[in-house]
């Protein structure tokens, strides 16, 4: 009875270890996986919340960005408008770049004028030009147009588009600069180009009034009479050979010698590639040029009363234009007078295009 007591006490005990040997393992298997299985979960087995939140941030600074970029673009459109106010109207700029600039004869340019109808006397009916009729040279035979009436005509047919257009340059700036200075703030390009412009007429100190005095048109009577005088209605051999239409001196930049200059003078007469960059040249000196302050001051006083400019009160500020003073005032007088020049002072540029039509 002991032995099988024993025995069955022996068989119990054996059943203990097993089960205590099966639990320690089991525990050990499983705190020997449970850390690679949790960083498997983790890495491979995200929970949806956590990926949706990640989308949305990732959604929303996408959104974000592509809206930032869309304000960019308007600005830089709206900048864009308003930087080069004509920089997509064709007109502006031909023959700048042109290296061969061609001399077309007298005859040819008549015919040319005659193809396209450009006659004075319908500019003077309906007060536009074409300014694509512009030449980037004078022709040598017309101081050889024995009629003067003739030659006269044909003289005013070639530099009226190119002062009329370097004009309404000036009147887009214009119109710009005012726009700037109505606005409550400038952005960085406006300052650019408010930058450039004070550069262009000569003003160191920003100084916005004497801008709006210096940037202003030239009235077009006024400059056909002066082209006129200083190159003999086109025949002077500094407009034939210089493309010079004024007659400005220059010391240091390239220029024509005048075969009359005394000994102790060293000025020559400035030469220009094309007529449209003498004019322009012209036109920055009236505007730039301390001889002329008195000029611009006139003018700005006739625009703050009507807004239009007269010549023949003008050029009573030119004096210092020439070496003979107020003869030389007199002299540009007569010529607007008898060529009934002050008809051309409101003539404008045939637009060619809807913008350039609602920008004049």
């Amino acid at each position: 009875m002991k032995k099988k007591n024993l025995k069955k006490k022996y068989d119990n005990s054996n059943i203990n270890f097993f089960k205590t040997l099966l639990t320690s393992l089991l525990i050990i298997l499983t705190f020997s996986v449970l850390p690679v299985s949790v960083n498997f979960i983790k890495n491979n087995l995200k929970s949806n919340e956590v990926v949706l939140n990640s989308s949305k941030q990732n959604f929303d600074k996408i959104l974000d960005k592509q809206d930032k970029k869309n304000k960019t673009i308007k600005e830089s459109i709206k900048d864009r408008f308003t930087w080069n106010i004509f920089e997509d109207i064709d007109v502006f700029g031909k023959d700048e770049d042109d290296e061969y600039p061609q001399r077309l004869s007298a005859s040819t340019i008549e015919q040319l004028f005659k193809d396209n109808g450009y006659n004075l006397d319908n500019v003077k009916k309906t007060k536009l030009v074409n300014v694509g009729n512009q030449l980037t040279k004078l022709p040598k035979e017309l101081k050889n147009i024995q009629s003067p009436k003739k030659r006269k005509k044909l003289f005013i047919k070639i530099v009226l588009p190119l002062i009329i257009e370097e004009n309404l340059k000036i009147r887009f700036d214009r119109k710009k600069l005012f726009e700037i200075l109505n606005k409550n703030n400038t952005t960085q390009r406006d300052k650019a180009w408010l930058n450039l412009k004070f550069k262009q007429y000569g003003i160191k100190n920003k100084d916005f009034s004497k801008l709006k005095i210096r940037m202003d048109e030239i009235p077009v009577s006024l400059a056909i009479a002066q082209a006129a005088k200083e190159t003999g209605w086109g025949s002077s051999r500094f407009a034939q050979e210089g493309n010079a239409l004024f007659g400005q001196w220059t010391w240091s930049g390239e220029g024509i010698k005048p075969l009359d200059l005394e000994k102790d003078k060293k000025h020559k007469v400035a030469k220009f590639k094309i007529l449209k960059a003498s004019v322009r040249a012209y036109k920055r000196n009236l505007n730039t040029h301390s001889s002329y302050k008195k000029f611009r001051i006139e003018r700005a006083i006739q625009r703050d009363n009507d807004e239009k400019l007269d010549s023949l009160k003008l050029v009573n500020f030119l004096e210092k234009y020439a070496e003979t003073g107020k003869e030389y005032t007199e002299v540009l007088k007569k010529i607007i007078k008898q060529n009934s020049l002050t008809d051309f002072d409101d003539v404008e540029i045939l637009p060619t295009s809807l913008k350039m039509k609602n920008l004049i």
